[in-house]
């Protein structure tokens, strides 16, 4: 199996194995689902730990608004007074105005966190150092973990404009967010590698060979936006400790350049005619007149 680190410009999102023999157009979609799956749970995560800190979303016509301009304009949550979370409520208000400000009790608030704690863990970049590879399953795996969370403490469920909700149900609308910027759609998802298109045409050993054992590093790339940036030379890591021996090299010639002292030169220990002198009886001379 071939093993494909998976970057979005210089930044590691996954590991992932393929054989051989796989036909890019399987592996760039399969690679699409990965990246969007995990972003999709990082929304959710998102909007979760809000949840759990000021309650269910507030109707897109009361978002935004003072309780006096609600009370004026006489508009009602009714999707507020169903969707109440099991084991009660404590109001703790949106600044945002975005959420009800009903937020769960703190047990019910720490069965959302653990589980967003959890679902985060399943889908790290921190598997890429320990060299775990991530599959659609177990992105799937954290998905459920979270709508399980989700349904216990909001039996009733959420309302239908909830994003959240929406995220579950595959209704998300993500158009004028920063969140869209990230996603790449299936059919405009491109990899790369070693500054080379993979086209979708060939399969994944026409350009790796047929060594089942080889690593190597894939970016994401949306259609049209050109080949990325190649990967440097040297790692960061490995920039940072090359500095930082320069560094320490700079400081040592410092210090030996403010020690560079010839006045020692000029002690008696350092005459390299002193012997001969010594013998010649010449010792001390002076010639200056006293």
């Amino acid at each position: 199996m071939v093993l494909l680190h998976v970057k979005r410009g210089d930044e590691s999102q996954f590991l992932l194995q393929a054989p051989g023999s796989t036909e890019l157009e399987e592996l760039t979609v399969q690679v699409a689902r990965v990246y969007n799956a995990r972003l999709k749970v990082q929304r959710v995560c998102s909007e979760m730990e809000e949840l759990a800190e000021h309650g269910v979303f507030l109707p897109p016509n009361m978002q935004g608004l003072t309780d006096d301009q609600i009370e004026d304009l006489k508009l009602k949550d009714e999707w507020g007074e169903k969707c109440v979370p099991s084991a009660g409520s404590v109001f703790k208000k949106d600044d945002i105005g975005r959420r009800n400000g009903q937020a769960p009790n703190e047990k019910m608030k720490q069965v959302l966190k653990k589980t967003i704690e959890e679902a985060k863990a399943i889908i790290s970049k921190k598997h890429v150092e320990a060299n775990v590879c991530v599959t659609m399953e177990m992105v799937k795996d954290a998905l459920d973990q979270l709508r399980g969370a989700v349904m216990i403490v909001y039996p009733m469920g959420l309302p239908p404009y909830d994003p959240i909700r929406m995220e579950f149900e595959n209704k998300e609308d993500l158009s004028g967010s920063q969140a869209a910027l990230s996603v790449i759609t299936e059919s405009e998802a491109q990899l790369w590698w070693a500054a080379k298109e993979l086209r979708r045409t060939k399969k994944l050993s026409d350009y790796v060979g047929k060594n089942e054992k080889t690593k190597i590093i894939v970016k994401i790339q949306r259609r049209g936006q050109g080949a990325p940036a190649r990967e440097p030379i040297i790692s960061s890591e490995e920039q940072k400790q090359l500095m930082l021996y320069y560094h320490r090299r700079q400081e040592e010639l410092k210090k030996l350049e403010e020690n560079d002292d010839d006045s020692c030169l000029n002690s008696p220990w350092a005459d390299n005619t002193a012997l001969k002198r010594h013998f010649h009886g010449v010792k001390d001379i002076k010639w200056r007149p006293r």
